[in-house]
C-alpha cells in the first residue's frame, strides 16, 4: 500500500500530465487490464474455438452476477442523487438501468436457446466473491467517486472484450454474434465513455485518500473480471 507521501508525489506528477486519471490507471496497470479485456475466454470466442460448455457456464454464472449487479446500480443512482455535483450523472446511470431491464430477459432467452437451466445454476466461488464486492460497494460508507469508478471499470471490461470479438479478422460463431454485439457495439462504447468522463470529473475533485481508494477498487474489479473469465474458461 502506498504511503501518504508517495500518494502526494504521484498526485503532483499527475497534475503536470494532461492524461485523465482513469486513462493513467489503464496505462499504469496495463498487464492486468489486458488480462481482463483480452482473456483466453474472449479470444476463444473471437477465433471461433470456444467450447459450448464454457459458454454455457459463463451464461449461467453471468445471469447470477447481473441479478446482483442491478441493486448495485440502483445504489449508485442514490449516491449520484445525494453526492454528485452534476445532475446529468443521474440521466446517464438511468440509461444503464434501462439496458439492464432488457438484459435479464435476454439471459433467460439465451439460456433457453442453449438449454441452460438458470434455476439450477450454482454460483461458483469467483462469482460469489465478485458479487460480495458489489454488495460492499453498495454501503453508504462508500463514496460516490469510488462506486462510479467501479461501475465504469465493470462496464468497460465487457465493452472492450466483446468489441475485440467484432474487430476485423474475427471468426465468431454465428450463434455468438448477438452476444458480442450486445456489449461490443459502439453505442455501449459511448455509454462507457460517458461513465469514464463522470469518474474522471469526480476524481479530479477528490482527495488523495479517495483517489487511492478508487484506484484500489479499479484494480480489484480487474482481478475479479479475470477470475470470472477463468471460471468460465475452466
Amino acid at each position: 500500500m502506498e504511503t501518504e507521501e508517495a500518494s502526494e508525489v504521484e498526485a503532483e506528477k499527475f497534475k503536470s500530465n494532461k492524461t485523465n486519471r482513469t486513462e493513467s490507471w489503464v496505462q499504469k496497470h496495463t498487464s492486468i487490464y489486458k488480462q481482463a479485456t483480452r482473456h483466453p475466454f474472449i479470444l476463444s470466442i473471437r477465433d471461433g474455438t470456444i467450447d459450448s460448455s464454457s459458454f454455457n457456464k459463463w451464461l449461467g454464472q453471468d445471469y447470477i452476477y447481473v441479478r446482483a449487479f442491478v441493486p448495485f446500480v440502483a445504489s449508485l443512482l442514490v449516491k449520484a442523487c445525494e453526492e454528485s455535483d452534476d445532475s446529468s450523472d443521474m440521466d446517464i446511470i438511468l440509461g444503464g438501468m434501462a439496458s439492464l431491464n432488457d438484459e435479464i430477459p435476454w439471459f433467460k432467452e439465451e439460456a433457453s436457446r442453449w438449454e441452460v437451466s438458470l434455476t439450477t445454476v450454482v454460483p461458483q466461488r469467483a462469482n460469489v466473491t465478485y458479487c460480495s464486492l458489489l454488495k460492499r460497494l453498495m454501503s453508504s460508507e462508500i463514496e460516490y467517486t469510488v462506486a462510479i469508478t467501479a461501475f465504469w471499470a465493470i462496464e468497460t471490461v465487457y465493452q472492450e472484450s466483446f468489441a475485440h470479438c467484432l474487430e476485423d479478422g474475427s471468426k465468431i460463431p454465428e450463434e455468438l454474434k448477438q452476444t458480442c454485439q450486445r456489449w461490443g457495439n459502439s453505442g455501449f462504447g459511448q455509454y462507457c465513455h460517458s461513465l469514464q468522463n463522470i469518474a474522471d470529473r469526480c476524481l479530479e475533485k477528490a482527495s488523495i485518500d479517495i483517489i487511492a481508494k478508487a484506484e484500489r477498487v479499479f484494480l480489484t474489479v480487474l482481478e475479479h473480471e479475470v477470475e470470472f473469465w477463468n471460471m468460465s474458461k475452466g
